[in-house]
């Protein structure tokens, strides 16, 4: 099991067809919510995936700032039903701020999480910087980690 990182123009067509896969089985189906996911952003951003057996089972994409937000930001941040409770939530986003923090040279990252999961982004020192708010029927909060 190895972790890429990758740009949009990187990506294989087969690695871009199973992350849209998969993050149409988590956002849209697993989570009944309807929304357009492609949304012309995965174009700039940074693909971070790990792939096991050719299949990718964890995934976000990372933003330089700017791109998204003033600040760097990480979203779309999935792990493959199959694969929960193994930790790898942890290891992604302990490997996206690594990315952002060493490769970007970014202090301020930026995020829209979903508010169940306040406490996960919590333990990585991300802080709420918005009320809780809906996006698409779904409760979220902006957080922000600053180093």
């Amino acid at each position: 099991m190895s972790w890429y990182i990758k740009t949009f123009t990187e990506l294989s067509k087969e690695e871009l067809y199973n992350i849209l896969k998969e993050r149409v089985n988590i956002f849209v189906v697993e989570q009944a919510c309807p929304y357009p996911d492609i949304d012309d952003k995965d174009r700039t951003a940074y693909h971070l995936f790990k792939k096991e057996a050719g299949e990718i089972i964890a995934y976000s994409r990372i933003f330089k700032s700017g791109d998204y937000y003033a600040e760097a930001s990480i979203g779309r941040v999935i792990v493959k039903a199959a694969s929960r409770d193994r930790g790898l939530g942890r290891e992604l986003l302990k490997q996206a701020i690594t990315f952002v923090h060493q490769e970007l040279k970014e202090s301020a990252i930026k995020i829209q999480a979903q508010d169940y999961l306040r406490d996960f982004y919590g333990s990585f020192g991300f802080q709420p910087v918005s009320e809780v708010y809906l996006e698409d029927d779904i409760p979220h909060v902006d957080m922000l980690l600053k180093r």
